[in-house]
């Protein structure tokens, strides 16, 4: 069956490992250090290359950095990168980012991942429940029922209100799509992005982009609490604690 699904329909990851991670400190970008040993972008596209459901990855990358990758990224984890076919150069902002690899895919591929080069512990299952997902309905995100208490806070820097925990969640990555939903959906929104940034709209993850430009209903799919971004000194601890 998964044999099957392979050679019919083609799932590309975008990776994106662009970014300066400056809240973590050190000489290199985050995407660049190493976690227990092994470089992060590294572990993110070793998580997602060892699913049979990615086909392809395309990597987002700071201009210039390819050399740097194929050396220091690709020999740390050689065999996941057999399936990267394209790189990306990173831009401004995120949305910038994620446009490019989109337009970077130039093969056969039905549905899209989009996941942040600095959450290194997505899982197999968590794709799978993802894919199942979205070819169902076209649109999909990774997330967690959120274990806390949220407020609303006013403008006065009080509580305005108080959100039912039970409706929320904290949204990961991977984001999952249908091709041609998120690619048009991109394009409107780098169109309209100066009338939505005057509207007071700021693009946040790539289901909003899908929300507001193509009225997309997304689907939430539990990953894992696990699933953590890399931010800050502290993560790096918590990610070596989970390697153990």
């Amino acid at each position: 069956m998964m044999g099957e699904v392979r050679e019919q329909i083609r799932c590309t990851a975008v990776l994106l490992a662009a970014g300066k991670g400056t809240r973590l400190g050190g000489d290199l970008p985050k995407q660049y250090q190493d976690i227990a040993g092994i470089p992060l972008a590294a572990r993110s596209l070793q998580a997602l290359a060892a699913s049979e459901i990615i086909t392809d990855i395309v990597m987002v990358i700071p201009e210039g950095d390819e050399p740097y990758v194929r050396e220091h990224i690709f020999a740390a984890v050689p065999k996941a990168a057999e399936k990267v076919r394209a790189f990306a150069a990173g831009g401004t902002e995120r949305y910038d980012s994620v446009a490019n690899g989109l337009e970077a895919i130039c093969w056969p591929c039905s549905y899209v991942f989009i996941h942040d080069g600095a959450r290194p512990f997505i899982d197999k299952e968590s794709l799978r429940r993802l894919y199942a997902a979205v070819r169902e309905c076209g649109a999909a995100v990774a997330g967690m029922p959120s274990k806390d208490t949220v407020k609303m806070a006013g403008d006065d820097g009080n509580v305005s209100s108080t959100p039912d925990r039970s409706h929320v969640w904290i949204i990961q990555t991977p984001q999952v799509f249908e091709r041609t939903l998120i690619t048009q959906a991109y394009r409107e929104m780098k169109k309209k992005l100066p009338e939505l940034t005057a509207q007071g709209i700021h693009i946040t993850d790539d289901a909003m982009v899908a929300e507001q430009m193509k009225q997309a209903k997304i689907r939430l799919v539990e990953a894992s609490y696990r699933n953590i971004k890399i931010t800050t000194p502290e993560d790096i601890a918590v990610a070596e604690a989970f390697l153990k």
